[in-house]
């Protein structure tokens, strides 16, 4: 993964290292363990209270939905979504190379799910242990036409569409067209997003913007995310904790 791909605001921290790797024990013992990454547990919570009734419900009638983790590297908000698993359950089961094989927890919906994101080491590790049926590996920025194409349905087959603490990375641009992609289909779905604070704000206003014009509101939680790192601490003195807001919306209609 490469900065030109990735575009991060220069105040924030990059994770390039920890994104490539081939398993996610590093991003255990540098993100969730180093900084008290602690948003997932918010992510189920937030997830559990207004989406996952409706799931249940359709999941009751006999329908298996398509689910969506965007920007997911290596699939821990669809750990704690889709198997039900708080931070501390995910710390354990990605504590070593051998226990971070298989997710640890099944899957709590019939869900046929989707990991997007940059990183084919990720999505290889996604597939492998279970998380995900299918990958895309995709700049999103600056998509090849074909991948374009399969994000794209992708996102309008989508049921359920989670991009958790990602959206920072991607411009404007390709921001809309994953939201148009999604909200243009005729049935119900729901997607829950989240934007970090302080990072990006001028960004996450756009997007907020776009969200509203495009979807329906269902409704929002603000919590932590993680601890800022030693880089970020002196970008921004005074910060010590990376905040989160979290919002849940649904197609029109």
């Amino acid at each position: 993964m490469s900065e030109s791909a990735v575009k991060t605001e220069e105040k924030k921290q990059h994770f390039d290292d920890i994104y490539v790797a081939e398993t996610p024990v590093p991003f255990k013992e540098q993100i969730i363990d180093a900084l008290d990454y602690i948003s997932d547990n918010f992510n189920r919570q937030t997830f559990d209270r207004l989406i996952l009734p409706w799931a249940k419900q359709q999941a009751a009638a006999g329908k298996s939905l398509n689910y969506v983790d965007l920007c997911c590297c290596f699939g821990n908000t669809t750990m704690a979504a889709i198997h039900g698993m708080d931070v501390e359950a995910i710390r354990d089961n990605w504590k070593d190379t051998e226990s971070c094989a298989r997710v640890a927890a099944p899957r709590r919906l019939p869900v046929r799910s989707t990991g997007i994101d940059i990183s084919g080491n990720a999505l290889a590790y996604g597939k492998s242990a279970g998380l995900f049926d299918e990958t895309i590996e995709a700049d999103l920025n600056n998509p090849a036409p074909e991948v374009a194409r399969a994000v794209e349905a992708a996102m309008a087959e989508a049921d359920i569409v989670i991009s958790t603490a990602a959206l920072v990375y991607l411009d404007p641009p390709a921001i809309e067209k994953l939201i148009d992609a999604f909200a243009r289909t005729p049935r119900e779905g729901y997607m829950l997003v989240n934007f970090l604070n302080p990072f990006a704000l001028e960004k996450a206003d756009a997007t907020k913007r776009l969200l509203l014009e495009k979807l329906e509101f269902v409704g929002s939680n603000a919590a932590r995310h993680r601890r800022l790192s030693p880089l970020e601490q002196e970008n921004y003195p005074g910060e010590t904790w990376a905040l989160l807001e979290l919002w849940v919306l649904r197609r029109k209609g």
